[in-house]
């Protein structure tokens, strides 16, 4: 509750102070940020800090990829769980006659 008056006043407190420096004071904010905007300096780090965004982005998906090569999600929910590995790893060394586990043991993964 403390929060949200916190809150309200402090909205309050922003609109009376911006009814009061009025329309010409928006209008000279607004000039000086379309001019720091279009400076050339700010022009040019922006575009680098956009390539470095867009190249760690790059990176970032590349490694993603490796690791999870799934292209959809139909890919993903086709993937066995490693319950299902297990019980299909368990199945094949049974058709095959040998035991399925160095013990000897013949039970199944589900029995475990």
């Amino acid at each position: 509750m403390r929060y949200r008056i916190t809150f309200a006043a402090g909205l309050a407190i922003g609109y009376v102070l911006g009814a009061k420096a009025g329309r010409a004071r928006y209008e000279q904010l607004v000039r000086t940020a379309r001019k720091v905007a279009d400076s050339p300096v700010v022009q040019e780090v922006a575009g680098l800090v956009g390539a470095q965004v867009s190249n760690a982005g790059r990176t970032a998906y590349d490694k993603a990829v490796d690791t999870l090569p799934i292209t959809s999600l139909r890919d993903f929910l086709a993937r066995p769980t490693e319950e299902e590995r297990d019980l299909v790893e368990w199945e094949r060394h049974m058709a095959e006659g040998g035991p399925s586990s160095a013990n000897g043991s013949s039970e199944s993964p589900r029995d475990r």
